[in-house]
């Protein structure tokens, strides 16, 4: 996910985004300062505040509705890499009319079937409240406005003349029209597929296409429309799930402020004396930012400028040092607190903690494997070395104390019990923001840090709303028993445990390189889990292979994401990173392998060091459990 930011140029178009960018300081003003109020209470009062957590699950209702009407206008939805083949031209004007008309269409039916969830919980007698005695569909009205909003833009973006969002218009017409056409509805749902998988491979958004197609199913065999925006309000009753947004707050904030350069002092102060130690630095800087903020867009955007010309200064070859940057962008994937390892927690329905244990020496051996070549690199270029100096060691570490303080803050907070993973991700945004504010003064309050907020708010909006609309295609998937039908196919075809890894290794592996990370969780891994217990596999064990698989796609050609944004970032072209990160590419191999034939590298550590009881127990804990809207119950 890219970082960059154009602000639009007209007076509307300002008034807007200004409107939406202090929205979402808003809804993350109060994101934050409820489940901080929350440890607060608990430490000093033994009594949080009444309802501050369930406020906080239907706040992130609110902030990825909203992110994803400011990823619409921003052209930021995750989609397939496959639409950047098209070259500049005629058809490629022509695929985005066709890729906005059908977005239009298809978000236009997706806020007429949350018209109709919130609808039926308005009519329903035994309808919930909120604490202070706010109805539950006040807050869900934000799922039919924005998404009624968000056809709109997609037609907008149709085209820069008139024609084009004119054709965009008569789809958002004809997606309406669709819930009418009951009697013809068996005869709809293969051309509608199609046009949707057309769409997918031209630039469609997954979350388009997922939510058109479980529509689609759903219409086909006579049921609500509203039985997808059902399961999606479902999501909401996650207690982990507001995290997401949090952890990738304070990600952003951590990243636009001065922490990068801080960290990079730290970390040469104490291993630049070392044979080939500055590339030992470009990994665990690069990986510490990519645990943090979620993704490796961020740290290859952000860090990229300041570490390749560090490598190439200190004698190291600039093809290699390419490869370096390239491939350490996604080396923290496994560490706590990822976004991407809470989102396959909750889309798994597996437990955060321990997952993050069965992914601590997995992701160590990835780290050492990618800096150990980067070590051998140096010693044979004979790049040359910092001679320690213990004072610069003292200074470089008091300076850039508090961004060291705030992740070790976070993943003690969680594994002590002392906080739950939303009020440790609660914290640690408080904490960015007195960091980078205040004691450092590298965002300003009222200027830079609203436009970081509203850039997360990007990426949070993508994630949230196409992990809300797979949950509707999950649970047809579930209904048409779709899990079964594909195990019995693999069991029939495949009879070995290591045969079946090893397929999981080449589909993960071709999937990574197309799909964008937190799309091929929230798509596959519904999908995975019941097949590979069926073959004997530990689920924790699964997790950590499904994501480090995916951790390698991103330099697997020929559209893996590092690549992309890589070729992007340094001007290089694709072609010639394809060369220069193969290296990285193979020694990540051999890690993965190890790791999904070595399960006691994942399961031998998460048995041996678990999390305390009731810090599980505040974590999975249903008290903080919305109550089931009307239309769930129907």
């Amino acid at each position: 996910m890219d970082v960059t930011h154009t602000e639009p140029t007209t007076k509307v178009g300002r008034a807007i985004a200004g409107a939406e960018r202090w929205s979402m300081v808003v809804i993350v003003f109060f994101m934050t300062l409820l489940p901080v109020l929350e440890v607060l209470g608990r430490a000093t009062i033994k009594a949080g505040v009444p309802g501050g957590l369930l406020y906080t699950q239907h706040l992130t209702l609110w902030i990825g509705f909203l992110g994803a009407l400011i990823a619409t206008g921003q052209g930021r939805h995750l989609a397939l890499a496959t639409g950047e083949l098209i070259p500049p031209g005629a058809f490629r004007h022509a695929s985005q009319i066709y890729v906005n008309t059908l977005s239009a269409a298809v978000a236009a039916l997706l806020s007429y079937a949350c018209a109709r969830l919130v609808q039926s919980n308005m009519n329903f007698t035994g309808i919930a409240e909120l604490p202070g005695g706010v109805k539950e569909w006040v807050s869900q009205l934000i799922m039919p406005v924005a998404m009624a909003l968000v056809a709109l833009r997609f037609a907008w973006r149709a085209s820069d003349r008139w024609p084009g969002r004119v054709i965009a218009l008569v789809g958002i017409v004809a997606g309406l029209a669709l819930d009418k056409l009951e009697g013809h509805a068996e005869s709809l749902l293969w051309p509608g597929v199609i046009a949707i998988l057309i769409g997918m491979l031209v630039g469609t958004p997954v979350f388009i296409a997922m939510a058109g197609l479980a529509m689609l199913f759903y219409f086909a065999e006579g049921t609500a429309i509203a039985s997808v925006p059902t399961e999606t309000y479902r999501l909401v009753a996650n207690p982990s799930l507001p995290a997401i947004p949090l952890l990738t707050m304070a990600g952003y904030i951590l990243a636009e402020g001065g922490a990068s350069k801080r960290l990079l002092r730290l970390a040469r102060a104490f291993f630049g004396w070392m044979p080939g130690g500055i590339a030992l630095v470009v990994c665990l800087v690069c990986a510490l930012f990519t645990t943090f903020t979620g993704g490796s867009g961020v740290t290859i955007l952000a860090l990229g400028g300041l570490v390749l010309p560090m490598l190439i200064n200190e004698k190291y070859p600039e093809g290699f040092s390419l490869g370096l940057v390239t491939s350490s962008g996604s080396l923290g994937l496994l560490f706590p607190p990822s976004l991407p390892v809470i989102l396959y927690a909750v889309v798994a329905g597996a437990s955060v903690e321990e997952l993050f244990l069965a992914g601590f020496l997995p992701g160590l051996l990835m780290l050492f494997l990618v800096a150990g070549y980067g070590v051998f690199v140096g010693a044979r270029s004979h790049a040359p070395r910092i001679p320690f100096d213990l004072g610069e060691a003292g200074r470089s570490l008091w300076e850039a104390k508090w961004e060291v303080a705030i992740p070790a803050v976070v993943v003690i907070a969680i594994f002590t019990g002392f906080a739950t993973m939303v009020e440790a991700a609660a914290i640690a945004v408080a904490a960015a923001v007195i960091v980078e504010c205040l004691v450092f003064r590298d965002l300003h309050p009222t200027r830079e840090l609203p436009v970081t907020i509203h850039r997360a708010a990007t990426l949070v909006g993508a994630v949230l709303i196409l992990l809300g609309v797979a949950m509707g295609l999950t649970s047809y998937f579930v209904d048409a028993d779709v899990p079964k039908l594909l195990l019995k196919w693999t069991q029939a075809h495949i009879h070995s445990q290591v045969v079946f890894l090893l397929v999981l290794n080449g589909v993960l592996l071709v999937l990574g390189s197309v799909f964008e990370i937190f799309a091929s969780i929230v798509i596959l891994a519904p999908l995975l889990a019941p097949m590979a217990v069926a073959y004997g596999i530990d689920p924790l064990h699964l997790g950590i292979v499904f994501l480090a698989n995916l951790e390698l796609g991103f330099l697997f050609p020929p559209m893996g994401l590092n690549l992309i944004l890589s070729s992007s970032r340094f001007g290089t072209p694709l072609t010639t990173l394809y060369k220069e990160a193969l290296p990285f590419l193979c020694i990540l191999a051999v890690g993965v392998l190890l790791i999904t034939y070595v399960p006691a590298m994942t399961k031998g550590f998460a048995h041996w060091v678990r999390p305390p009881k009731h810090a599980a127990a505040m974590v999975t804990g249903a008290a903080v459990t919305p109550a089931p809207s009307a239309a769930l119950d129907e």
